[in-house]
């Protein structure tokens, strides 16, 4: 026998599986409410055993998926982004720190992952989670790490799907300006 799921729109708790399938860690189910007709999507996935962080200040909490979403979508406020593209790093990340077999991990190994995943992302996104997670105490840091995406934005190319963190004309000029410097 099943469990009862609310309906998000009229929080009936009578609802129907419609369709079944499997995702990468779990089920994803199409539902219908009885009470209302709507339809909703739920997902399913075991719950692995407890990961604790453990804090800059040495305490321990338990891993919280929905603290870590906050805190990149904060980042990630007001980005252009594709559709579920914040939902799926944070999944990336959990599996990552899941994968690694550990019960204790520090919260720096997981602000690393998230600063990797974002500055590949959005480097609006990166900067922003940057300056909280790295606590930048001056303007002086802060250009620095900007600094530093400036630089490796010049040496590689940019991912298709990241938006330039100054636009093409402006780099151009910034390149010019350096060359003329180290002259």
């Amino acid at each position: 026998m099943g469990f009862a799921v609310n309906c998000p729109y009229c929080s009936g708790r009578n609802s129907r599986v419609i369709d079944s399938r499997e995702i990468n860690d779990g089920i994803r189910r199409r539902r219908q409410c009885r009470k209302c007709g709507a339809r909703f999507t739920t997902y399913e996935r075991l719950q692995p055993t407890g990961l604790f962080v453990i804090k800059k200040d040495r305490r321990r909490e338990a891993f919280n998926k929905d603290k870590l979403l906050l805190g990149i979508r904060k980042a990630c406020e007001k980005r252009p982004l594709p559709a579920g593209s914040i939902d799926k790093l944070v999944d990336d990340i959990e599996v990552g720190l899941y994968s690694q077999g550990k019960t204790e991990i520090a919260s720096t190994v997981i602000g690393d992952m998230v600063m990797g995943r974002l500055r590949e992302l959005d480097y609006i996104a990166y900067i922003r989670f940057a300056s909280v997670y790295r606590d930048f105490a001056d303007i002086v840091d802060f250009k620095q790490e900007i600094d530093t995406l400036v630089n490796r934005e010049t040496e590689e190319t940019l991912p298709a799907s990241q938006l330039p963190l100054i636009p093409a004309e402006e780099l151009e000029t910034v390149g010019r300006r350096r060359q003329k410097v180290k002259k």
